[in-house]
């Protein structure tokens, strides 16, 4: 019986080589190399599963550019990027929640982009059931990673309470998406920036309150008429570009959420001599962007009782417990249909440079997913 994106075979037999991306040293897109391996034996407590569909996420660019601290830290070169992947279960321990050929979904500390990968157990999900029947691999595949850094960002860092306003930077991308959404569900209400005129009804789909398209009018002096006193909650990626002002836009007290630093790397497009961008960091702009990033003082934070957290969320997969309530509670939100779905737009796994330069180019909406 053939595999299909939605129907898991009554019987698998492990294939005889695997494929995936592997990236031997940092670059731009032509680092991306497909090749052919043969799987190691599996590790006890972990299980092995047959990727179908992998989420695409903008970690996966900086990595690849050598910019990523915790690839760095945990695996060194070559590296295989990946954080998600959706797909069925080949092989496993013993008896398990989960059995042989059911269709599961996977957050991975790297080595997503693969064929045939070996998930801890604690990392590895049902797939959720909406109207009876699961939903799609490939959109599977898009969930794990853009819910799992929303929801830490709002229940684990920012605490949100209903009726609390949010200022959501990037909002119609894959983890602002899900912050409105999950923000909705919290009964906030939500501030969504977005950078074109054409993801302004992209984000209202999404749940935001009010929408503001910063490339036809002042961010945050159009932010500071919605909300005069503040917000309590400023979510924000772009690193130097928006964090002074995002700071400045909070209220007393208020909390300002930092999970990435998107405007410090090069947009994906054309050169000012029209070529193509190869995906290679500009390492003048990258010194500029740090010498622009503010520094938060403690002193005034108090004063003015305001603060600063962030995180990585791939420092959290030890958290066994924290990661089991984030995925339980979004699985549950989908199922529900609280929780929606992003648009899903697919790649083949040999079209990875492809996916990577579009998700790079900041032209997308929700969730770029590689299709095995």
């Amino acid at each position: 019986m053939p595999v299909t994106a939605d129907r898991a075979p009554l019987i698998y037999a492990p294939p005889m080589s695997a494929r995936r991306i592997v990236v031997d040293r940092p670059g731009g897109y032509d680092r991306l190399r497909l090749e052919r391996f043969e799987p190691a034996p599996r590790p006890r407590g972990h299980v092995r599963l047959e990727a179908r569909a992998i989420g695409v996420n903008y970690a996966d660019c900086v990595a690849r550019m050598g910019l990523y601290e915790s690839a760095k830290k945990y695996v060194g070169w070559p590296l295989t990027p990946g954080f998600e992947l959706a797909g069925h279960v080949l092989d496993l321990d013993g008896p398990w929640k989960m059995a042989r050929g059911a269709p599961v979904i996977a957050i991975t500390r790297f080595g997503g982009y693969t064929s045939v990968l070996d998930v801890p157990e604690h990392q590895v999900f049902r797939v959720p059931y909406v109207r009876g029947r699961p939903i799609a691999l490939r959109e599977a595949a898009g969930l794990p990673v853009v819910y799992a850094t929303a929801w830490y960002a709002l229940h684990g860092l920012a605490a949100i309470r209903a009726g609390q306003h949010l200022l959501v930077h990037s909002a119609a991308g894959g983890v602002g998406g899900a912050i409105l959404q999950l923000a909705k569900q919290a009964g906030c209400e939500t501030t969504a920036v977005v950078g074109r005129t054409d993801k302004v009804e992209v984000a209202r789909a999404l749940g935001a309150t009010h929408v503001i398209d910063k490339s036809r009018e002042a961010l945050f002096a159009r932010a500071r008429t919605i909300a005069p006193r503040g917000f309590d909650v400023v979510l924000d990626a772009n690193g130097a570009e928006t964090l002074k002002g995002s700071y400045e836009a909070l209220r007393s007290p208020g909390r300002l959420v930092v999970y990435g630093f998107h405007t410090m790397l090069p947009r994906a497009g054309k050169t000012l001599l029209g070529r193509p961008t190869r995906g290679t960091p500009s390492w003048r702009r990258l010194a500029t962007s740090w010498l622009e990033t503010p520094r938060f003082d403690p002193l005034r934070m108090t004063g003015e009782n305001k603060s600063v957290m962030a995180f990585n969320l791939s420092y959290l997969f030890e958290e066994t417990s924290l990661l089991e309530e984030a995925m339980s509670a979004i699985l549950d939100g989908i199922e529900r249909e609280e929780l929606s779905i992003l648009p899903t737009r697919g790649f083949a796994l040999d079209d990875v440079a492809e996916a990577h330069r579009a998700l790079e180019s900041g032209t997308t909406t929700g969730k770029l997913v590689l299709e095995v």
